[in-house]
């Protein structure tokens, strides 16, 4: 299993109310800080509180930059047509999310 593969199922398995740090959003993403700060400035992502003078963000953070830094790389998507698209893709899986809660 690739590094990659296992930093995912890593994420999968831990608890979704925990909370990472700026620091370690921006290494599981393998980016600068510069790109999570344009990320919450767009509203893609939103910090919860502050752990010392860095930002913390809940888990799920760390996937919804991985899918607009995936948007930005393979389609060349700017960072507001990025958050639309997530935004779409996330109201998408909460439609099918409710047919399948209804037996469809």
């Amino acid at each position: 299993m690739s590094e990659n593969e296992l930093q995912i199922v890593t994420a999968e398995i831990l608890d979704e109310g925990m909370e990472i740090t700026l620091i370690q959003l921006c290494q599981s993403c393998a980016v600068g800080a510069e790109t999570i700060e344009a990320m919450v400035e767009q509203g893609i992502l939103e910090p919860v509180g502050r752990r010392g003078r860095h930002w913390c963000f809940p888990l799920n953070s760390m996937r919804r930059a991985r899918i607009v830094l995936r948007l930005q790389r393979d389609l060349g998507v700017n960072m507001a047509g990025a958050a639309l698209a997530l935004e779409l893709l996330e109201h998408i899986d909460a439609l099918n999310a409710r047919l399948r809660a209804l037996g469809g």
